[in-house]
């Protein structure tokens, strides 16, 4: 049994060496590739005020953060929550980059990169030139991301978790057909095949006289030709 983390987090801006922070963050447990239906997802207090550029991108205000929990106060359920699974994530040297910087600020040890899978770089890879965005990647696989109208760690977690499966190469990882259950259906023996009568085709008498009423009812019809 393989158990994953799909991660996403939402900040104030582009890089926290310029003081910005995590306002969100979320994460979804897969085991064999697929949504278990455990989430984890939390809002929290960046202490600090919240760019409108930023705000326009997922819609969160520091007027609507004030109270959620400070990241160092949700750190220890969201670490519960990763456990020593492996990370996958969208763009990952942007999300680690501002993990680690929590991380760092309260004295705790680093999220490490050996640990992640990079689902920007998967498909980069298995599509070579092609747009690789999250919106991009829901369009090619047909993944209704109707929803995304603003982004959101949680939502953009629930999309990645099927843009993933479909990276992977579909959407069923295991047939589930045991041996036992193949070997009941085989090829067809000739031995066993057995011909069935033929089925007349010609026409009965009334069928004649039906035809017969139907052509002489008609003004030159081909079959008088």
């Amino acid at each position: 049994m393989l158990r994953e983390v799909v991660l996403d987090t939402e900040t104030t801006g582009l890089d926290p060496a310029e003081g910005h922070r995590i306002v969100e963050l979320a994460a979804i447990e897969l085991i064999d590739h697929l949504p278990t239906g455990r989430t984890f997802q939390s809002y929290l207090d960046p202490e600090r005020d919240v760019p409108e550029e930023a705000s326009r991108v997922h819609g969160l205000t520091r007027e609507f953060l004030q109270g959620f929990p400070t990241f160092a106060e949700a750190v220890d359920e969201f670490l519960a929550f990763l456990a020593d699974s492996p990370l996958v994530i969208h763009n990952a040297a942007f999300d680690l980059k501002f993990l680690n910087a929590e991380l760092a600020r309260i004295g705790r040890e680093p999220l490490p990169a050996g640990r992640v899978i990079d689902t920007l770089a998967l498909a980069q890879r298995r599509f070579p030139g092609a747009p690789a965005s999250l919106d991009a990647l829901c369009r090619r696989f047909a993944i209704d991301a109707s929803a995304r109208t603003l982004h959101g760690a949680l939502l953009d977690c629930q999309l990645l978790a099927e843009v993933y499966l479909h990276l992977l190469g579909g959407r069923q990882t295991v047939l589930g057909l045991t041996l036992a259950t193949r070997s009941t259906v085989g090829p067809v023996s000739s031995a066993s095949y057995r011909a069935r009568t033929p089925r007349p085709h010609a026409p009965s008498p009334e069928e004649e006289a039906a035809h017969a009423a139907l052509v002489a009812a008609l003004v030159d019809p081909v079959w008088r030709r």
